[in-house]
């Protein structure tokens, strides 16, 4: 497994990241925590969950218990004021069976917590990462013009944004930003939001971009398989892939 640098937060993620997400689609917990450690016996060392899917983050926190150490855990709030996104990282932190995470996530559509803003947002993440209950901080969203802003005010470690082949030509744009401002880009909805079936070729094109870690969400042990499978033979670069891509953009679009 190739592992490379999430901007400023100098952790060395593994390129290939797993969503927990769709875990509770799997077959019972011992299916779910077959996959989870067939992802980590890979080499994946990075997983991500989210307060909003609480089983799955349960399912998540059960399946790496005694490896927790070895990984990088990163979970999310979309907290309305300083009080909930406080209450939630502490449910978060029962869940999951542990102190901290490495990487809490702010989700919003509409405004970028700023330092010294009457909402508190901003200040209650740093005070929390003051007590050691979270490592860095990130921010996930879907709007463009917010994820620009939050990048742009240079106190967000990482940004968790939609990319793929599907996505228009500013997001290639946004990736090039986070570069510039050395902010971790995680990609989420890598396959559109399940508009892509051609795997190889969702996954051949992220592979490009060296500085974005794609987020893979799994629901099945085939699933973690495939992914796997096509980490070790990405695909070729070349006219035909290029215009392959092309053609489902153009469909799409």
């Amino acid at each position: 497994m190739e592992y490379i640098r999430l901007g400023k937060t100098d952790l060395l993620i593994s390129r290939v990241a797993f969503g927990a997400m769709r875990l509770t689609d799997s077959v019972g917990e011992d299916n779910a925590a077959l996959i989870v450690r067939k992802a980590y016996d890979a080499g994946i060392n990075f997983f991500d969950t989210s307060r909003k899917y609480p089983e799955s983050e349960k399912l998540l926190g059960d399946a790496l218990y005694d490896i927790r150490k070895n990984i990088f855990l990163s979970t999310t709030t979309a907290a309305k004021n300083w009080a909930e996104l406080t209450e939630n990282l502490e449910t978060s932190l029962m869940t999951l069976h542990c102190d901290s995470v490495d990487l809490y996530q702010f989700e919003t559509e509409d405004f970028v917590p700023l330092k010294d803003g009457d909402d508190k947002i901003y200040e209650t993440l740093l005070d929390l990462k003051r007590q050691s209950k979270i490592k860095h901080i990130g921010i996930v969203t879907t709007n463009f013009e917010t994820a620009k802003k939050a990048v742009e005010s240079d106190l967000y470690e990482t940004l968790q944004f939609p990319f793929s082949m599907l996505s228009p030509e500013n997001v290639v744009e946004l990736v090039k930003l986070c570069e510039e401002h050395d902010v971790g880009f995680i990609a989420m909805q890598p396959l559109g939001g399940g508009l892509l079936e051609n795997i190889p070729l969702a996954f051949g094109f992220l592979h490009q971009y060296e500085s974005v870690i794609p987020i893979w969400g799994v629901q099945t042990l085939e699933e973690m398989e495939q992914i796997l499978y096509f980490y070790e033979h990405p695909p070729v670069i070349d006219e035909k892939f290029n215009q392959d891509v092309a053609k489902i953009r153009n469909f799409f679009n």
